[in-house]
């Protein structure tokens, strides 16, 4: 369990807390491209880290992350014209450029447009998302490049989901390798034959579902990161080997999921403010699985139950917390250990039910819950060493970002599964030669 003021520190994220210092000298997700996708569309609110914004794309295709509140006498510019490659405050006709700059004020006879700046914060757009950096000027670092600035456009996918309740507590389940032998399973996951792949090298991703069932206590193993951290969480297989799903986590709010063979898809975690949080995931550049090594996705199992979700664009949340998320209890009884009928709204049912800020002095952590409370430490060390004058980790431009990827695998004996994954590992050099030859 935490202490009260350190799950303050891990869970508070507005203006002039450690936690939001900490946030704000990385680049974060502001929107999704395509939410402002055309020149001088209308338009859009973001909230993020407790702080009220508007983005916008002006005529020239430059984005603009300002203050809602105009600079002038506090109107919206959300309400304001998109139009000549700014945004005019309807309520005065004050106009904005996508610096903040004033540009026009068509009410003055005597205009001092010049020394009215609104408060922006600069942004990137890569893999179709908005990003920003909000911290001070001169600590802007290099944009970490995932492996979307040389993404093809037509390989772009991004989505967002609004959840309702702390940031914290959503990156949390996506560190938590245990859940899927329980949140996850289904009646009919024990029955799913086996394939030939219950052995040393890449199952196929329905035997994979196999051994989540098979062995519901994985033994975690954590190996420490540059960029964070990547853990093993190890089962054994009904055959005697050993399965191992390795994870990574990217300080400060991005995790990497376990996938055959390897994993480059990411998913980002990031408050709007104290209560609220959005999830992101986003393709990167990512590397040819040229053997089609896993096969078919999980979820194209004949007897799969679950409703799946799309992976791009602003995500409708038909299952919420205000409707139970459409559980089914005769389900949960005969189909689904749930009884949820979509697999991310489970994940959503067991962070958001917790409250909207979980208080952690009342937990009791097990073995299965190391990678999460690990994850803890950093982020609440890391708030507290950038308030003595340290740097925040991950943010040096030498590093090369497009080397952070998840595995999965079944071990050979005295197999290494800190290896898998990695630029050394034969298969993920095998799929950055072919992915080479394909771009020539």
């Amino acid at each position: 369990m935490l202490s009260l003021e350190d799950n303050e520190t891990l869970t508070r994220t507005g203006p002039g807390t450690l936690m939001g210092a900490l946030l704000r000298r990385y680049w974060v997700p502001a929107c999704l491209s395509e939410e402002i996708a055309e020149p001088d569309s209308p338009p859009v609110r973001v909230k993020l880290l407790g702080e009220s914004l508007v983005a916008f794309r002006d005529t020239n295709g430059e984005v603009g992350l300002l203050d809602e509140l105009c600079p002038h006498r506090g109107t919206s510019l959300f309400f304001g014209r998109n139009e000549e490659c700014g945004l005019r405050c309807v309520y005065h006709g004050w106009k904005f450029d996508s610096t903040g700059q004033c540009v026009d004020q068509r009410s003055e006879i005597r205009s001092f447009a010049s020394r009215i700046k609104a408060n922006g914060y600069p942004t990137h757009e890569s893999g179709g998302i908005i990003w920003t950096y909000m911290g001070p000027v001169e600590s802007i670092p290099v944009f970490r490049d995932f492996g979307t600035e040389t993404l093809p456009k037509e390989a772009i996918t991004a989505s967002k989901e609004f959840l309702s309740c702390n940031w914290v507590q959503a990156l949390d389940g996506e560190l938590d390798s245990a859940h899927i032998s329980n949140l996850h399973s289904f009646r009919a996951m024990s029955e799913i034959p086996p394939d030939g792949t219950d052995e040393p090298g890449y199952p196929s991703n329905f035997e994979s579902m196999r051994f989540w069932d098979f062995d519901p206590k994985p033994r975690l193993e954590i190996d420490e990161t540059w960029y964070g951290f990547r853990y093993a969480g190890l089962r054994k297989t009904p055959n005697g080997h050993t399965h191992v799903r390795v994870t990574a986590c990217v300080l400060p709010f991005s995790a990497l999921i376990a996938s055959v063979p390897f994993g480059t898809r990411q998913i980002a975690v990031i408050p709007r403010d104290d209560v609220t949080a959005i999830r992101y995931t986003f393709s990167t550049k990512p590397p040819s699985n040229p053997r089609n090594l896993g096969g078919p996705a999980f979820f194209k199992e004949p007897s799969y139950p679950y409703v799946q979700n799309s992976q791009s664009g602003v995500l409708d949340r038909p299952y919420t917390l205000e409707n139970d998320y459409q559980i089914d209890r005769d389900t949960q009884r005969s189909v689904s250990f749930s009884g949820i009928p979509n697999f991310k709204s489970q994940d959503l049912m067991a962070t958001e039910s917790a409250g909207p800020i979980y208080d952690r002095t009342l937990e009791h952590l097990g073995g299965t819950d190391t990678a999460v409370a690990h994850y803890h430490d950093l982020l609440i060390n890391s708030a507290k060493d950038l308030a003595l004058g340290k740097e925040p980790p991950a943010i040096a431009e030498h590093l090369d970002y497009r080397e952070i990827r998840s595995a999965e695998k079944v071990l050979a004996p005295d197999e290494d599964w800190r290896l898998l994954g990695t630029s050394a590992d034969p298969i993920v050099q095998e799929a950055l030669l072919t992915s080479e030859q394909e771009d020539r």
